[in-house]
């Protein structure tokens, strides 16, 4: 999953940006806890540098670079935008980016008080992120297939959560979405990988999203999951009210992305707290309130 041969310290940070960057070396840096294929730094109060430590890593932040550029003038919150890129070199073997830093915490560090507000803004955001995308858009190999292609993924989580007494409501939400008719528009950009990790709050509220590496065309579906992933509960009906263009059968969709979400998440969770190489612990606890908001079923 990482690449445990590259150490990736503050010490190197300073010094690439001493190598590369010279006029930026001289803010302080602050390494900040989570992330996945990259590790990520706090460069100065308005920077962040991104250091890749998975095979994959290189080539999402070259497509963040690459997209980022287009979308964010239109989005209606502040998302992450590249400033400067970093070369390979003796000191570190991959690219690396330099972005602007989003405020804000965590969700799966807090929570959203302002539920009615977030699920506006939520809802605004999407509306505006899905819209017909480019032929040269990029696609994902592991994300954005209807679900009915993805049974084996929700399988794997299922059976390694093994959620107990709500095994057969998760499962008929899941049976449910692989039921429901595939997307019929065009593809759309999509962010991907919208979970509590992925969205940072303020004041109660969403304040911007981050991490678009996973980024494609594709069926809005995958992000709409973040109406039960990401918001409290009882919000989802507003925001699929504001959202105002998911037909039945997209939310159909949705829901049971959002069980499949749930299930990795709490799979991270326990794997964190197991100690196991890629486990998040604070991921757990968000991964099972959002799987009780998807059987709570309030979206219609």
């Amino acid at each position: 999953m990482t690449d445990s041969e590259i150490e990736i310290t503050a010490d190197l940070v300073h010094d690439l940006l001493q190598e590369q960057h010279p006029d930026l070396a001289g803010l302080a840096i602050r390494e900040v806890a989570g992330g996945w294929d990259n590790q990520q730094w706090r460069l100065g109060d308005k920077l962040a540098v991104r250091t890749p430590r998975t095979e994959r890593a290189p080539d999402l932040q070259r497509k963040e670079c690459r997209w980022l550029p287009v979308l964010a003038p239109r989005l209606p919150l502040p998302v992450p935008s590249p400033v400067r890129t970093g070369e390979p070199s003796a000191r570190f073997p991959r690219p690396w980016t330099i972005m602007t830093w989003v405020p804000g915490e965590p969700l799966d560090h807090t929570s959203i008080s302002r539920g009615d507000h977030a699920a506006d803004t939520l809802a605004g955001f999407l509306r505006a992120l899905h819209v017909e995308a480019p032929a040269e858009a990029p696609t994902s190999s592991d994300r954005g297939a209807h679900p009915k292609k993805c049974t084996d993924g929700f399988d794997h989580f299922f059976q390694a959560v093994a959620p107990g007494g709500i095994a057969d409501e998760v499962r008929a939400v899941w049976d449910d979405a692989v039921a429901a008719p595939e997307w019929e528009g065009p593809p759309v950009w999509v962010h991907g990988d919208l979970h509590p990790a992925n969205v940072v709050v303020s004041d109660g509220t969403l304040s911007g999203v981050i991490d678009f590496g996973d980024m494609f065309a594709g069926d809005p579906a995958w992000d709409l999951a973040a109406a039960w992933v990401v918001l409290p509960a009882g919000a989802a009906p507003r925001f699929f009210d504001v959202y105002a263009h998911a037909d039945e059968a997209t939310i159909r969709r949705a829901r049971g992305l959002a069980a499949l979400k749930s299930l990795f998440l709490m799979l991270m969770g326990q794997n964190g707290d197991r100690g196991l190489p890629g486990g998040k612990p604070t991921w757990g606890p968000a991964g099972q309130a959002a799987l009780d908001r998807v059987l709570r079923g309030d979206f219609m």
